[in-house]
């Protein structure tokens, strides 16, 4: 009321001071509000954000030198090599990753049906052999084992994975036991422990008789897990493990 009064009786003056005050307090509002809101109604907002994280897998580039008998190589992952659009070249050892590069292969390259096992070691981890072997046979590929080609231990159950199983006469199967994470082999538990049927029933689900999948197994467990037996193409067709 006392700035009011004072405008009244200011005649043209208190216009002019109108204005003015109109101005500051114009200004005022359009540079305080933000403050002047947090002072009046204070509030803090939280958001919780999920991450998830993926692995990612590349191919490994390839030196320009990376050749073999079949034939220049145009991607690799983990332990296969491409060598066309139809064919594999496998070479290593296949670990815990194995499954997810296989599978990234095959998304890849789709028309892949057949596996030349040329230099196969076995694996670290059986679970993830035995999966990688799953994968192949669903998706009809089959293995084959070129002049001079070596498969040792778990390979020789990823051998088994092919829809056809073919081998040059003078292709080499290593075998032996299996040992556990304990150091415990296959012959230190009784035959009728439940362990053997995981070895057994993969035999069978890769078309390999009953009788014949016993007679395998208990071969390959005859030779301690430090040792090897060497086995040869006809060996094996012994057990019709070849076509």
């Amino acid at each position: 009321m006392k700035r009011q009064n004072q405008s009244e009786s200011t005649g043209n003056n208190s216009a002019s001071g109108g204005f003015f005050i109109s101005v500051f307090l114009l200004v005022a509002f359009l540079v305080l509000p933000a403050n002047a809101a947090h002072s009046a109604s204070s509030y803090v907002v939280t958001e919780t954000v999920e991450t998830l994280e993926y692995e990612i897998f590349e191919p490994a580039p390839l030196q320009a030198s990376a050749s073999s008998s079949f034939g220049n190589a145009v991607a690799q992952y983990g332990p296969f090599q491409v060598v066309a659009p139809d064919m594999v070249v496998m070479t290593g050892t296949v670990d815990s990753y194995t499954p997810a590069v296989f599978r990234q292969m095959l998304n890849r390259y789709p028309g892949i049906t057949r596996i030349e096992m040329l230099d196969c070691d076995g694996s670290v981890d059986e679970e993830a052999n035995l999966e990688l072997a799953r994968m192949i046979r669903r998706a009809g590929i089959s293995t084959h084992v070129p002049a001079n080609g070596s498969v040792r231990s778990g390979a020789v159950e990823l051998f088994l994975a092919g829809v056809q199983r073919t081998a040059h006469p003078n292709a080499e199967f290593i075998v032996h036991s299996w040992m556990d994470e304990d150091g415990r082999e296959a012959n230190d538990y009784p035959a009728s422990d439940p362990v053997h049927a995981e070895y057994l029933d993969y035999y069978q689900e890769m078309g390999v008789s009953a009788p014949t999948a016993r007679a395998f197994y208990a071969l390959t467990n005859s030779v301690p897990f430090s040792d090897q037996l060497r086995l040869s193409r006809n060996d094996m067709a012994r057990f019709q493990l070849v076509h």
